[in-house]
Protein backbone atom coordinates (compact mmCIF):
# COMPACT_ATOMS: atom_id res chain seq x y z
CA UNK A 1 0.00 0.00 0.00
CA UNK A 2 2.50 2.63 0.76
CA UNK A 3 4.76 1.83 -2.43
CA UNK A 4 1.32 3.04 -4.60
CA UNK A 5 1.28 6.14 -2.35
CA UNK A 6 5.16 6.91 -3.18
CA UNK A 7 4.57 6.10 -6.50
CA UNK A 8 1.19 8.50 -6.95
CA UNK A 9 3.16 11.11 -4.74
CA UNK A 10 6.22 10.71 -7.40
CA UNK A 11 3.84 11.17 -10.11
CA UNK A 12 2.12 13.99 -8.68
CA UNK A 13 5.67 15.76 -7.90
CA UNK A 14 7.04 15.23 -11.66
CA UNK A 15 3.79 16.76 -13.07
CA UNK A 16 4.46 19.78 -11.07
CA UNK A 17 7.95 20.43 -12.03
CA UNK A 18 6.79 19.47 -15.33
CA UNK A 19 4.71 22.69 -15.18
CA UNK A 20 7.54 24.76 -14.17
CA UNK A 21 9.48 24.22 -17.05
CA UNK A 22 8.93 25.11 -20.40
CA UNK A 23 9.01 24.10 -23.69
CA UNK A 24 10.66 25.37 -26.54
CA UNK A 25 9.60 26.94 -29.50
CA UNK A 26 9.98 27.21 -32.96
CA UNK A 27 8.75 30.25 -34.42
CA UNK A 28 7.77 30.54 -38.51
CA UNK A 29 6.82 34.96 -38.52
CA UNK A 30 5.70 36.56 -41.65
CA UNK A 31 6.85 40.02 -41.61
CA UNK A 32 4.90 42.38 -43.79
CA UNK A 33 5.34 46.16 -44.93
CA UNK A 34 2.58 48.37 -44.77
CA UNK A 35 3.49 51.45 -44.78
CA UNK A 36 3.22 54.07 -47.24
CA UNK A 37 6.60 55.33 -49.34
CA UNK A 38 7.02 57.88 -52.25
CA UNK A 39 7.33 57.04 -55.65
CA UNK A 40 10.46 58.45 -56.52
CA UNK A 41 11.37 55.53 -59.45
CA UNK A 42 10.71 55.28 -62.80
CA UNK A 43 11.28 51.38 -63.61
CA UNK A 44 14.56 51.23 -62.98
CA UNK A 45 15.64 47.68 -62.10
CA UNK A 46 17.13 47.04 -58.94
CA UNK A 47 18.79 44.23 -57.66
CA UNK A 48 16.91 42.96 -54.33
CA UNK A 49 18.65 40.72 -51.73
CA UNK A 50 17.89 39.80 -48.65
CA UNK A 51 19.85 38.08 -46.11
CA UNK A 52 19.92 36.71 -42.46
CA UNK A 53 23.28 37.57 -40.53
CA UNK A 54 22.55 36.87 -36.95
CA UNK A 55 25.00 33.89 -35.77
CA UNK A 56 22.43 31.77 -33.99
CA UNK A 57 18.73 30.68 -34.61
CA UNK A 58 17.61 31.20 -30.88
CA UNK A 59 16.66 34.85 -30.13
CA UNK A 60 15.89 33.95 -26.24
CA UNK A 61 13.75 31.59 -23.60
CA UNK A 62 10.37 31.95 -22.43
CA UNK A 63 12.40 32.35 -18.54
CA UNK A 64 10.70 29.43 -16.06
CA UNK A 65 12.83 27.67 -13.76
CA UNK A 66 14.05 25.89 -16.87
CA UNK A 67 15.06 28.67 -19.03
CA UNK A 68 17.96 27.14 -20.65
CA UNK A 69 15.24 24.58 -21.79
CA UNK A 70 12.91 27.18 -22.92
CA UNK A 71 14.39 28.78 -25.60
CA UNK A 72 12.56 30.08 -28.91
CA UNK A 73 13.93 30.04 -32.38
CA UNK A 74 13.51 31.65 -35.83
CA UNK A 75 15.45 30.23 -38.47
CA UNK A 76 16.13 32.21 -41.24
CA UNK A 77 14.80 29.86 -43.66
CA UNK A 78 11.19 30.23 -41.92
CA UNK A 79 11.09 34.17 -42.85
CA UNK A 80 13.17 35.15 -45.14
CA UNK A 81 11.47 34.22 -48.61
CA UNK A 82 8.13 36.44 -46.89
CA UNK A 83 10.73 39.40 -46.16
CA UNK A 84 12.31 39.30 -49.71
CA UNK A 85 8.93 39.54 -50.94
CA UNK A 86 7.67 42.55 -49.16
CA UNK A 87 10.46 44.32 -50.32
CA UNK A 88 10.48 43.45 -53.18
CA UNK A 89 6.84 45.16 -53.08
CA UNK A 90 8.08 48.30 -50.98
CA UNK A 91 10.79 48.88 -53.93
CA UNK A 92 7.83 48.11 -56.57
CA UNK A 93 5.85 50.95 -54.73
CA UNK A 94 8.73 52.96 -54.83
CA UNK A 95 8.49 52.85 -58.72
CA UNK A 96 11.69 50.78 -59.11
CA UNK A 97 11.63 46.94 -60.43
CA UNK A 98 13.03 44.44 -58.51
CA UNK A 99 15.23 41.95 -59.77
CA UNK A 100 16.60 38.95 -58.04
CA UNK A 101 20.04 38.76 -60.50
CA UNK A 102 23.00 41.39 -60.36
CA UNK A 103 21.99 43.20 -63.23
CA UNK A 104 22.83 46.22 -63.08
CA UNK A 105 24.78 48.97 -61.23
CA UNK A 106 22.15 50.16 -58.35
CA UNK A 107 22.26 47.16 -56.29
CA UNK A 108 19.89 46.78 -52.76
CA UNK A 109 21.16 44.95 -49.37
CA UNK A 110 19.14 44.14 -46.70
CA UNK A 111 20.43 42.35 -43.80
CA UNK A 112 18.79 41.10 -40.45
CA UNK A 113 21.30 41.46 -38.05
CA UNK A 114 19.52 41.31 -34.95
CA UNK A 115 16.31 39.23 -33.49
CA UNK A 116 16.08 39.23 -29.69
CA UNK A 117 13.04 38.14 -27.11
CA UNK A 118 13.75 39.14 -23.37
CA UNK A 119 11.45 38.08 -20.12
CA UNK A 120 12.13 40.78 -17.86
CA UNK A 121 9.90 39.46 -14.39
CA UNK A 122 8.63 43.15 -13.05
CA UNK A 123 6.84 40.96 -10.27
CA UNK A 124 5.85 37.15 -9.48
CA UNK A 125 2.41 37.84 -11.18
CA UNK A 126 3.61 40.19 -13.89
CA UNK A 127 6.30 40.02 -17.01
CA UNK A 128 7.35 41.43 -19.40
CA UNK A 129 8.75 40.56 -23.49
CA UNK A 130 11.21 42.80 -24.97
CA UNK A 131 11.62 42.16 -28.51
CA UNK A 132 14.23 43.58 -30.66
CA UNK A 133 14.34 43.53 -34.74
CA UNK A 134 17.58 45.64 -36.37
CA UNK A 135 18.14 45.31 -40.43
CA UNK A 136 21.43 47.04 -42.05
CA UNK A 137 20.99 48.72 -45.69
CA UNK A 138 23.27 48.21 -48.02
CA UNK A 139 22.21 50.72 -51.43
CA UNK A 140 24.74 51.23 -54.27
CA UNK A 141 24.25 53.27 -57.35
CA UNK A 142 27.19 53.10 -59.58
CA UNK A 143 30.10 54.54 -57.26
CA UNK A 144 27.90 55.90 -54.80
CA UNK A 145 26.94 53.63 -51.37
CA UNK A 146 24.09 54.57 -48.71
CA UNK A 147 24.20 52.49 -45.52
CA UNK A 148 21.82 52.40 -42.98
CA UNK A 149 21.15 51.05 -39.74
CA UNK A 150 17.26 50.79 -38.85
CA UNK A 151 15.56 49.24 -35.04
CA UNK A 152 12.93 48.05 -33.80
CA UNK A 153 11.62 47.44 -30.36
CA UNK A 154 8.19 45.99 -29.08
CA UNK A 155 7.44 45.32 -25.42
CA UNK A 156 4.62 43.36 -24.31
CA UNK A 157 3.09 42.27 -20.65
CA UNK A 158 1.77 39.12 -19.61
CA UNK A 159 0.79 37.30 -17.22
CA UNK A 160 1.11 33.75 -18.30
CA UNK A 161 4.33 32.88 -20.41
CA UNK A 162 2.97 33.51 -24.00
CA UNK A 163 2.10 31.00 -26.51
CA UNK A 164 3.79 29.68 -30.00
CA UNK A 165 1.14 31.74 -31.95
CA UNK A 166 0.86 34.72 -29.57
CA UNK A 167 5.13 34.80 -29.81
CA UNK A 168 5.30 34.45 -33.51
CA UNK A 169 2.73 37.66 -34.04
CA UNK A 170 4.84 39.62 -32.11
CA UNK A 171 7.94 38.82 -33.50
CA UNK A 172 6.39 39.36 -36.92
CA UNK A 173 5.22 42.69 -35.60
CA UNK A 174 8.43 43.42 -34.64
CA UNK A 175 10.52 42.91 -37.77
CA UNK A 176 7.66 44.66 -39.79
CA UNK A 177 7.74 47.75 -37.56
CA UNK A 178 12.02 47.64 -38.70
CA UNK A 179 10.79 47.11 -42.32
CA UNK A 180 9.00 49.63 -42.15
CA UNK A 181 11.50 52.46 -40.78
CA UNK A 182 14.33 51.05 -43.84
CA UNK A 183 11.35 52.42 -46.37
CA UNK A 184 10.64 55.88 -44.42
CA UNK A 185 14.04 56.67 -44.81
CA UNK A 186 13.76 59.08 -47.97
CA UNK A 187 17.45 58.78 -48.71
CA UNK A 188 17.55 55.32 -49.66
CA UNK A 189 14.98 56.56 -52.45
CA UNK A 190 17.04 59.25 -53.65
CA UNK A 191 19.89 57.27 -54.12
CA UNK A 192 17.82 54.71 -55.73
CA UNK A 193 16.38 56.58 -58.29
CA UNK A 194 19.31 59.19 -59.05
Amino acid sequence: MSRYILMGAAVVLTGLLAGCGLSPQHLKPEPRFTGQVSKVGQGQQVSVQVTDARRSPVIGTRGGIYAESSAISVDGASFLPRLQAETDAAVRMMGFTPVQQNSGNVQMRLTLTELSYKTVEKNPLSKEAKLQAVYALEANNGTRRYNGRYAATLTQGYASAPNEQTNTKWVSEVLSEALQRVFNDPAVGRLLAD
